[in-house]
């Protein structure tokens, strides 16, 4: 395997299995320097800068902790030129020349495909309306945690919108890594006939099972990991009415768990999630549509079933292996 300093990670296409699985290793050594309180600050004298045009709660924070701990300094830009005053190039061009590393978190994949092109130093997707890659490296390691079959006998079922931005990244690590997919959708919300398109070699060769499927019950069946996410992405409330009346057979609850005969069987989910009536968003969904919860029931939600909350963790995880990874050369972080 080729070392991955300087690299960008943009969608995950453009990282092998070996790298992918390599990262994922690195990870899980970090986790268990954090929890015996070993920070050795191994990016002192590093700079990176968190770009964002979404509003983030783990994305920001797992980059912000986990640069702190191997020594990096931060800046947070929200209220950038970009776009505005300033082109896409013209601010990467910019950026690249204060910053060690760049953080996106926006809308346009293209916008972050640009300034990896540009900027001159690695530049990680945090988060695009195409895909989500920083979060799919924590979702695999959480499944790798809570498994004892490797990640090419896993079967992964993905319920709900099957082409939204981490839909989309699941899909291209089962293809890369040789997984058991399953897209369980409706029709209309499976996976884009492009991407899958663009994986036909990484299946080939991994010897990947993707499947398309709208049956829940042979869908479900065996499935190690039941993985949802919110139905409406930021942008498309609008569409919400919509999405409950088209969705909500594929609610994640305690029979669809249950209906994958496995006890081993894990809940995940990126988070946030409209699973009760305990937020501003919740409670006016009870009251316009009579629902208590959208995705996935509270009672999956706070189960044994549940890994929601160590995906969260495992994002500053691997989020610092990917920093190391790319900022370093391998003999100051390696295995």
């Amino acid at each position: 395997m080729s070392h991955l300093q300087g690299r960008s990670l943009l969608s995950l296409q453009e990282f092998n299995a070996l790298e992918i699985e390599y990262l994922l290793g690195l990870a899980l050594r970090l986790k268990e320097e954090k929890q015996n309180d070993y920070c050795p600050e191994r990016l002192r004298g590093k700079n990176v800068v968190l770009l964002f045009e979404k509003p983030s709660t783990r994305t920001r924070c797992a980059f912000e902790v986990a640069a702190y701990d191997e020594g990096a300094c931060v800046t947070i830009l929200n209220d950038s030129h970009m776009g505005a005053k300033e082109s896409i190039k013209d601010t990467a061009k910019v950026l690249g020349r204060f910053y060690d590393g760049i953080q996106f978190r926006g809308f346009a994949q293209t916008t972050v495909e640009e300034l990896a092109k540009e900027a001159g130093v690695p530049v990680w997707n945090g988060l695009t309306d195409e895909f989500h890659p920083t979060q799919t490296l924590a979702d695999l390691l959480t499944i790798r945690e809570n498994n004892t079959k490797p990640l090419n006998a896993i079967k992964l079922v993905y319920v709900g919108d099957a082409r939204n931005n981490v839909a989309n990244t699941l899909l291209v690590a089962a293809a890369k890594l040789g997984m058991h997919y399953v897209a369980l959708a409706p029709k209309a919300l499976q996976p884009h006939p492009d991407l899958l398109k663009s994986l036909a070699v990484d299946i080939e060769q991994s010897g990947a099972r993707i499947e398309l499927s709208e049956d829940i019950d042979t869908g479900v069946q065996g499935a190690d990991a039941i993985y949802t996410d919110v139905w409406v992405s930021m942008g498309e409330e609008d569409t919400l009415a919509e999405r409950i009346k088209l969705l909500l057979p594929y609610q994640v609850n305690k029979q669809m768990m249950e209906k994958a005969n496995n006890p081993n069987i894990i809940f995940l989910h990126c988070l946030p999630s409209w699973h009760n009536a305990e937020t501003t968003i919740g409670k006016q969904l009870q009251k316009d549509y009579g629902i208590n919860a959208l995705e996935v029931t509270d009672e999956v939600f706070y189960s044994d079933y549940s890994k929601v909350f160590d995906q969260a963790e495992n994002r500053m995880h691997t989020i610092k292996a990917l920093m190391l990874a790319t900022l370093l050369a391998p003999e100051n972080y390696s295995l």
